[in-house]
């Protein structure tokens, strides 16, 4: 669900970056942060959870930055460009580092799957975003 843009066409000030790049970012990192929750709490029901570990870990990791990179990303008036860069250089790499691990649990557990893939859509959006912000 796409719910940053029509928020960002209501912004009543001028942004540095493009709207449709920033939207993408944002609804992603969300959508993400969702996923990667969703995927946890299905490892978590999976009879071989201690194999599980790492990648519930990454989840719960990737889900925290994503949620916090999505709000940061939300919010334009007044933003510190340095602080924007870090977070979504942050949830790039977590997306990245947990988009992997749950590729490697990808072919015994669909909710891996699904979860890597929507990693793979927030880091590119970040990667992105960082590229039309300097």
């Amino acid at each position: 669900m796409a719910n940053a843009k029509p928020m960002l066409d209501t912004y009543p000030r001028d942004f540095n970056v493009d709207a449709d790049i920033l939207s993408r970012c944002v609804d992603e990192c969300y959508a993400c942060a969702e996923t990667c929750t969703m995927c946890a709490d299905s490892c978590l029901g999976e009879e071989d959870v201690q194999m599980l570990a790492k990648c519930i870990r990454l989840n719960l990791d990737c889900s925290d930055i994503c949620t916090a990179a999505g709000r940061v990303t939300a919010r334009q008036t007044e933003y510190d460009a340095n602080v924007t860069r870090a977070i979504v250089e942050a949830c790039a790499q977590a997306c990245k580092s947990c988009g992997d691990e749950c590729e490697s649990h990808a072919h015994h557990h669909e909710h891996c799957r699904v979860c890597a893939k929507s990693c793979r859509r927030c880091e590119q959006a970040c990667r992105e975003l960082l590229g039309a912000m300097q």
